[in-house]
C-alpha cells in the first residue's frame, strides 16, 4: 500500500528539521537513523481511516518535536533521529493484518522448544555460568529462566529484528491502530537515544519497536535496562551482561518469587471438574490434592501455595499445575503458550523431561471465521460465549463446556472442528 502523501511529507520533514535547527540554535543533524521497513497488526479499515487524518505528517512531526523538547529531549537528538525517517508501508501492512489461522499450542512448542534450541541453551548456560550466577545471587531469578527468555525471544540473539525502531514507531504513532500507545513508546525511544545508550543506526528491532536480544519495548527499557558490564551504556543489543541483567530485573519486577518453581505437569483424575481448569481460578495445593491432582514426576504437591490448572488441549492433552512464577513469565508476554515455552525450555536445559502427556495432534486449529461461527452458534443456543470476536477466551471456553455437558461430552472447554460441526447440526 502506497500512501499518496509520503514523498511530500519527507520533503516537508527535511525543511522542518532544518527550521528546527535554526530556531533552537542546534547544529545540523550529524547522521540519520537507518532506513527500515516495518509491520503492525489488525484492521485494514482502521489503518486506512487513521491515514486519512486532517493533520499532515509535517504538522504532526512538528508537534512531536515540541513535545519531545518539552520533556527535556535535546533538539539535536530529535533532529538526528528523524533526519532520514521513513514511514513504512510494511509496518502499516503488518499492523493492519489479522492472521486467519492460529497454531495449536503443540505446534508452537515444537518450534519454540525444539531439540536444537535446548542444546544451544545448555551450551550457553555453561558458557555464561559465572555471569548468570552473579545475576541470580542478586535477583533470585534462575539462570535457566533468563537463558530461556533469551532463546524464545531472539534465538539467543540471532533474530532481533532489522527494522529501524524510530521508523517503525513513527509509522505506528502517526497512522497505526494504537497511535497513543506508540507515541509514548516513540518518545521513550528518543529518551534512550538522548541518554547515549545507543546510536540511532544501532537502534533496531521488530516491526512493533521491540528491541534487543530479549525484545524490550522502549518504556520497558527505561524502567529495567541495566549497565551490567559497567561501560556506561545500557546495551541490550550487543552486551550479553546487559541483556541478561536487564531481563532479570524485568522478570523480578513482574513478581518472580525466589526459590519457587513455575509449576509442573500433572495427571488429573477421572471426573475432574474441568470448569475449574482456568488460569483465573486458583486453589491452595491442599485443595488440588483433595481433588486428586497428582504430579507426573512422582512427587507430592507439597505446601499450600495457590496454583491453577492449565489445560490447553482438553482432557486428551497434558495438564499443568502453574504457580505465581508462571504468571511472572506471562507478564513478559501475556500468552499461555509463550509462558509454557519459556518454562519448558528452562526445564529441558537443566535436564528435566519435556511434556510427557500426548497432544491431540490430529486436531486442526479453527480459523478466525470458524471461531466467530462457533461463538455465534453458542450464543444462539443460550450458552453465553460473550462477544463474537474470534478470540477463544474464558467466556467462550465456559460456553463450550456448557454445550459439551448438554450433549454428554467431557466439558473440558476445548473448541474443535468436530465440536463446531455438532453445533452446526443443532442450530
Amino acid at each position: 500500500m502506497r500512501l499518496p502523501f509520503r514523498h511530500p511529507a519527507r520533503l516537508l520533514l527535511a525543511t522542518l528539521l532544518m527550521a528546527g535547527c535554526q530556531s533552537t540554535g542546534a547544529t545540523a543533524p550529524v547522521a540519520g537513523g537507518p532506513a527500515a521497513t516495518g509491520a503492525s497488526a489488525p484492521s485494514g479499515v482502521q489503518a486506512q481511516a487513521s491515514v486519512q487524518q486532517s493533520v499532515s505528517f509535517a504538522e504532526w512531526l512538528a508537534a512531536l518535536r515540541a513535545e519531545a523538547l518539552s520533556q527535556g529531549i535535546r533538539p539535536q537528538t530529535f533532529d538526528r533521529a528523524f533526519q532520514r525517517v521513513k514511514l513504512s508501508d510494511r509496518v502499516v501492512e503488518l499492523d493492519s493484518s489479522q492472521p486467519e489461522f492460529t497454531r495449536q499450542v503443540w505446534q508452537y512448542l515444537d518450534s519454540a522448544v525444539n531439540e536444537k534450541r535446548v542444546q544451544d541453551g545448555r551450551r550457553r548456560l555453561q558458557e555464561q555460568a559465572a555471569l548468570l550466577s552473579r545475576i541470580t545471587r542478586r535477583t533470585g531469578v534462575p539462570g535457566e529462566i533468563l537463558v530461556a527468555f533469551w532463546g524464545v525471544e531472539s534465538d539467543f540473539g540471532k533474530s532481533t529484528g532489522n527494522f529501524s525502531v524510530i521508523d517503525a514507531l513513527t509509522t505506528l504513532a502517526f497512522e497505526g491502530r494504537r497511535a497513543s500507545y506508540f507515541r509514548s513508546e516513540l518518545l521513550a525511544a528518543l529518551r534512550i537515544l538522548d541518554s547515549g545508550d545507543i546510536a540511532p543506526d544501532r537502534m533496531t528491532g521488530s516491526w512493533a519497536g521491540a528491541m534487543g536480544q530479549t525484545q524490550f519495548m522502549p518504556t520497558v527499557f527505561l524502567r529495567n535496562a541495566v549497565d551490567e558490564d559497567g561501560d556506561g551504556h545500557r546495551d541490550i543489543w550487543g552486551s550479553l551482561p546487559d541483556v541478561l541483567a536487564s531481563t532479570a530485573k524485568f522478570v523480578l519486577a513482574n513478581g518472580w518469587k525466589q526459590g519457587e518453581p513455575w509449576g509442573q505437569e500433572v495427571r488429573l483424575p477421572d471426573g475432574f471438574p474441568y470448569d475449574q481448569a482456568e488460569l483465573s481460578i486458583t486453589k491452595p495445593l491442599s485443595e488440588w490434592r483433595r481433588l486428586g491432582v497428582v504430579p507426573l514426576d512422582g512427587t507430592e504437591l507439597a505446601g499450600d501455595a495457590p496454583a491453577a490448572i492449565l489445560v490447553l488441549a482438553g482432557h486428551r492433552g497434558p495438564a499443568f499445575l502453574v504457580r505465581d512464577n508462571f504468571r511472572a513469565i506471562m507478564r513478559y508476554n501475556p500468552s499461555t503458550s509463550y509462558s509454557l515455552a519459556v518454562a519448558l525450555l528452562a526445564d529441558r536445559m537443566t535436564g528435566k523431561p519435556g511434556v510427557q502427556g500426548g497432544w491431540p495432534r490430529e486436531e486442526q486449529a479453527l480459523s478466525r471465521d470458524e471461531r466467530i461461527d462457533l461463538q455465534q452458534r453458542l450464543a444462539m443456543l443460550g450458552m453465553e460465549p460473550g462477544a463474537a470476536d474470534g478470540i477463544v477466551g474464558a467466556n467462550t471456553r465456559n460456553a463450550v463446556r456448557r454445550f459439551q455437558a448438554s450433549i454428554g461430552e467431557i466439558p473440558d472447554g476445548f473448541a474443535t472442528k468436530a465440536l463446531l460441526e455438532r453445533l452446526r447440526q443443532r442450530s
